[in-house]
This record gives C-alpha cells, sequence and structure tokens, in this order.
C-alpha cells in the first residue's frame, strides 16, 4: 500500500491500492478455440496425403482386397522400383515435368515483371495500352477452339513444350498483384537513382527487383505450381508419349489401366495398378511440396519499408 503525502498537523493517510487487472478470458477462448480449428484443418489436409504414401507402400493384392488403409499392412516396394526402374516413360515424363516447370516459370515471371512494372510507371505512354490489353483477357476469354488453331495451326507447337509453356506465360490477375506491389515503392527511391544518371532499366534490375523478392517469390510459387500441376492443355497438344510431362501421365493413369502397364517392364506380366498409382501420385507432389518452405520466408512483406530506412 502506498502513503499519501501529509499536510502540516494531520495524520498520514492510506491510499487504496488499485486491483490488479485481469487478462481477459475471452481472448484465451479465442487464442483455443482458434488453435483447434487449425489443428482439424491441419489434420483434414494431412490425413489424405497420409493415405496416399501408405497405400503406395501397401502390396497390391492387399490393396486389391481390403482397400486403401492408414498404414501398409503389407510392405512393398514394388510401385516405386516399376517407376524408376522398370521403363523409361516415367523418367522421361518426369524429366518434361521439370523442363516445363523451370523454364516455364521463369519465362513467366520474367514477362509478368517486366508488364507489372511498366504499367505501374503511370507517365509512360504505353501504361495504359498495356493496363487496358491486361484487363481484357480477365473479362473475355477467347475459348478452346481459337486457342487449339492458334497453336497449332498459326504457331506450329503441337507436340512440343512449348505449347503448355507458352498459354501459360501471362497471368492477368498476377500481373496486377505485381503492379500494385510496384506502385507501392517509394517515389523518392526511384527519383534519387535517376539524379544519379540511372535509365530506366538500370532502375528496374538494380533497385526495383532486389528489393521486391517477396513477390517475385509469391508470382512465381504461383506459376511454378500451374506449370507443374497442368495437365490438360498437355493433353490437348502433346500425343508424343516421350513428351508428356508428369500430370498428363498420371491423368490417363486414373482412367486407363493401359496407361499403368506401359510402364511395366516386358519380363512381367501384370503392373499393380493401384499401388502404382499411389506411388506416381507421391512422386507427383513431392517437388512442389518441397518448394514451399524456401519461398514462405519471402511470403511476409518487409524489404520495401526497409528500403528507404539504409
Amino acid at each position: 500500500m502506498a502513503v499519501a503525502t501529509t499536510i502540516e498537523g494531520l495524520a498520514p493517510t492510506v491510499a487504496p491500492t488499485p486491483a490488479p487487472v485481469r487478462p481477459r478470458r475471452r481472448s484465451e477462448r479465442f487464442t483455443i478455440g482458434s488453435t483447434i480449428v487449425v489443428v482439424i484443418y491441419a489434420l483434414c489436409c494431412l490425413v489424405p496425403f497420409w493415405v496416399i504414401i501408405a497405400s503406395s507402400l501397401t502390396d497390391e493384392s492387399e490393396v486389391s482386397r481390403t482397400g486403401y488403409s492408414f498404414f501398409p499392412s503389407d510392405f512393398s516396394l514394388e510401385a516405386y522400383a516399376q517407376i524408376f526402374g522398370g521403363s523409361s516413360f516415367v523418367i522421361n515424363a518426369y524429366v518434361a515435368s521439370v523442363f516445363i516447370t523451370v523454364i516455364g516459370t521463369a519465362l513467366a515471371l520474367s514477362a509478368t515483371s517486366g508488364l507489372a512494372w511498366v504499367i505501374s510507371r503511370r507517365e509512360s505512354r504505353f501504361s495504359r495500352p498495356l493496363a487496358f490489353y491486361t484487363y481484357i483477357p480477365l473479362l473475355l476469354s477467347g475459348g478452346l477452339v481459337p486457342l487449339y488453331i492458334l497453336v497449332t495451326q498459326y504457331l506450329q507447337l503441337r507436340n512440343t513444350w512449348w505449347a503448355v509453356i507458352l498459354p501459360l506465360a501471362v497471368s492477368p490477375f498476377l500481373v496486377f498483384v505485381q503492379m500494385q506491389f510496384f506502385r507501392e515503392i517509394p517515389q523518392a527511391l526511384i527519383d534519387s537513382a535517376r539524379i544519379d544518371g540511372a535509365n530506366e532499366l538500370r532502375i528496374f534490375f538494380t533497385i526495383v527487383l532486389p528489393i521486391s523478392k517477396p513477390i517475385l517469390a509469391v508470382i512465381g510459387l504461383f506459376y511454378g505450381v500451374t506449370y507443374w500441376n497442368e495437365w490438360f492443355t498437355a493433353l490437348l497438344f502433346i500425343s508424343d508419349k516421350e513428351l508428356q510431362p508428369l500430370q498428363q501421365v498420371l491423368q490417363m493413369m486414373i482412367g486407363n489401366v493401359s496407361a499403368a502397364q506401359a510402364i511395366q517392364p516386358a519380363a512381367e506380366a501384370s503392373a499393380p495398378i493401384y499401388q502404382l498409382r499411389m506411388a506416381l501420385t507421391v512422386v507427383t507432389m513431392g517437388p512442389i511440396l518441397l518448394a514451399y518452405p524456401f519461398a514462405q520466408r519471402y511470403f511476409v512483406k518487409g524489404l520495401t519499408l526497409g528500403a528507404t530506412k539504409g
């Protein structure tokens, strides 16, 4: 307890001690409730993935008899052995998917960054026309038939990996997302570079791109996931089995048993169809899942604010 100041001739008085502030129980309940919801959602995402892994490690006869389970009751690596050692079919598909994803992501990220930067610089005479032509595909689409005629008849890209890369090279939505990020870059930073004699290309490559790592990582991840998971465009334009990407092979296996038998070595009688589907799904999801931890640290935007603080 605190003692109050006294006046001459008067006895000292004792000031009341303020009651301690109790933490709000409402915030604790919200934290506990949100944690439970997040855990349940994480389990809903992880359980199917674990079932796929367990089924890929279960013998084909056991999967046919009891169906998919949480734990491999009869452990077997036959499907993985056939994927990586039985035939070059999956290896070629893996090479195709890696090429399409890497080259496509690099090309799309370059095109999107350049287009977004020009649109964000409002003083350029190309800004408004490019923004208009970028906005139109968000509202209207030419359709599947014009795209097919363009790629096969005019561009002559049938049975090439470029038939999958070029149609997905620019996403209008991602262009406007990156454009908004570029507009938040302090104008003082651009003006100081111009005073020092830097032209537009040097400003873009030496100043803008280094401080745009968060948005570049996010946009690149979106494009990488799109290219890696794309199978419909490959189904339209690629019929050569040596050029088909991994997702197209997986889609064909799901709907056609003979596609799964193409992976089978010639000396064997039958291929583990169900186990092979699950194993190929695991092999397909693996690389793209490993890409998320490397891009996650760039998701928090903070480099732009630090650029003007030295």
